[in-house]
């Protein structure tokens, strides 16, 4: 049985759009496996680290990755969970319009030069609304494309999001830290029991998570939980379970901040993407 599942939701002359969902039995580094196009994944469940030479990127869903085209990578998980993403592919032509100059690697081919970019709680909410809405069959062509190039655009435009860009340790500590978060992400930690996990004071650990991801750390705990109640709410009937499965303390406190960050309540969001 393969080891992942790709399914094509949208596929038209300028883009296309495929749920890839992988089962994460591979802890350490895959096999190498090449880009055949320069395209972005959108991480919205679960966790995995992509490594390019002896770079490595932790991708989940509060991050867009880039992939470009002939760019050798390997894989791993080493969180438990498998993850999905929504990987999109636009017309090279068309992505050059998108994408800041100042983001692109110099020279003729269409290549980014970060690997990853931090999205916003919007961008996140705009993703959950293109992948319910075609997984479902209730969103038309010419809307799915607009929500998709407005996805990227969202993605890509320096007013709403940052460059996730700091030193190589700093970066890598940060990533410590989100892969020890991620791998519980309902239980209640605190501040001294992450610090100890990526071995540096919680002094230093709330210093350099918010320098190289511009939130606090616990801001950033809320916000991926917050995404995966995104990806959930197909799965639950009682929103209360599933804001406590989540580690929230009541429904009052997962409404509440799924309202601020979606601006709308989790019924709501259900009603407006027709889940329930």
């Amino acid at each position: 049985m393969a080891d992942f599942s790709v399914e094509v939701l949208l596929k038209t002359e300028t883009m296309s759009v495929r749920d890839v969902v992988c089962a994460g039995k591979c802890r350490h580094q895959s096999a190498e496996e090449c880009a055949r196009s320069t395209h972005l994944v959108f991480p919205y469940r679960g966790v995995y680290v992509r490594h390019v030479g002896r770079q490595a990127a932790v991708a989940e869903a509060n991050q867009v990755l880039f992939f470009n085209a002939g760019e050798s990578y390997r894989v791993s998980h080493p969180v438990e969970g498998g993850d999905a993403c929504l990987s999109v592919s636009i017309d090279e032509e068309l992505l050059r319009e998108l994408v800041p100059r100042e983001q692109l690697r110099d020279g003729p081919e269409l290549a980014f030069r970060r690997a990853r970019r931090r999205i916003d709680p919007r961008a996140q909410a705009l993703l959950a609304l293109i992948r319910h809405g075609l997984s479902r069959k209730v969103a038309e062509t010419l809307e799915a494309e607009t929500l998709v190039l407005t996805l990227v655009r969202r993605s890509l435009g320096e007013r709403t999001s940052q460059a996730a860009g700091a030193s190589a340790g700093r970066q890598k500590l940060v990533d410590r830290a989100k892969l020890v978060l991620a791998s519980d992400l309902a239980r209640r930690w605190t501040l001294a029991e992450v610090a100890r996990e990526v071995g540096v004071s919680p002094v230093y650990l709330t210093q350099v998570f918010r320098e190289v991801e511009g939130v606090p750390l616990y801001r950033y705990q809320l916000r991926s939980r917050l995404a995966r109640a995104l990806h959930l709410l197909d799965d639950y009937d009682d929103l209360t379970a599933l804001g406590l499965d989540l580690g929230f303390s009541s429904h009052s406190h997962f409404s509440a901040a799924f309202r601020q960050a979606y601006g709308r309540t989790p019924a709501e969001f259900q009603r407006q993407v027709n889940l329930r």
